[in-house]
């Protein structure tokens, strides 16, 4: 039964965080569906932090669904190279295109290869940098210097505690007030 104005249940998520009480991750800001979480907690392999008021039944049991859990068990943050993905490369980047400097969302983003894949250029943290569409277009199958463009900064592998740092400079569009006390982002503190 879905009432007018009621929030589906596949929007219940639970943020998710490690032992320490600091989350796995911040982008993706590390959340389970319900279903997960609810699992999780019968399993007993995380505490319940905070709920939501919405239940869920069945024959013998009910329960609030968890809003924010933290896991049992520590699991050490992953030290090594990120992975090379084109969110990632986003990232490193802050969002920002390395030609023009304009900062753009995720989807008007594209990724430039500075010396061209028709030219010998390889997909690799080095060579590959952030571009809005205009730059991309503007850059073509050239260098940036046979362009007449300056790369803002050289391309490099970041670190996994840089690109953790950096996420949680862009908070995820949907909050729930009971994540707030768990999630460091850049906003005002209460005084």
């Amino acid at each position: 039964m879905n009432f007018a104005g009621a929030i589906p249940i596949h929007r219940y998520q639970a943020l998710v965080l490690n032992a320490d009480f600091r989350p796995l991750s911040y982008y993706p800001l590390s959340l389970w569906p319900w279903q997960e979480t609810v699992k999780a907690v019968f399993l007993d392999r995380v505490h319940i932090v905070s709920e939501y008021e919405r239940e869920v039944r069945s024959p013998s049991v009910r329960m609030r669904l968890p809003s924010v859990v933290s896991l049992k068990d520590y699991v050490a943050p992953n030290r090594r190279r990120p992975a090379f993905t084109r969110f990632n490369v986003f990232l490193r980047d802050r969002f920002t295109c390395q030609f023009c400097g304009r900062r753009e969302r995720a989807e008007e983003l594209t990724f430039d290869h500075v010396v061209p894949r028709s030219r010998g250029g390889v997909s690799s943290w080095r060579n590959v940098v952030t571009a809005c569409r205009v730059c991309n277009e503007r850059k073509g199958c050239r260098t940036p210097s046979e362009a007449g463009m300056l790369l803002r900064r050289r391309p490099r592998p970041p670190h996994a505690s840089e690109l953790r740092v950096r996420g949680r400079s862009f908070p995820p569009r949907h909050l729930h007030r009971s994540w707030t006390d768990f999630l460091y982002w850049d906003s005002e503190l209460e005084s």
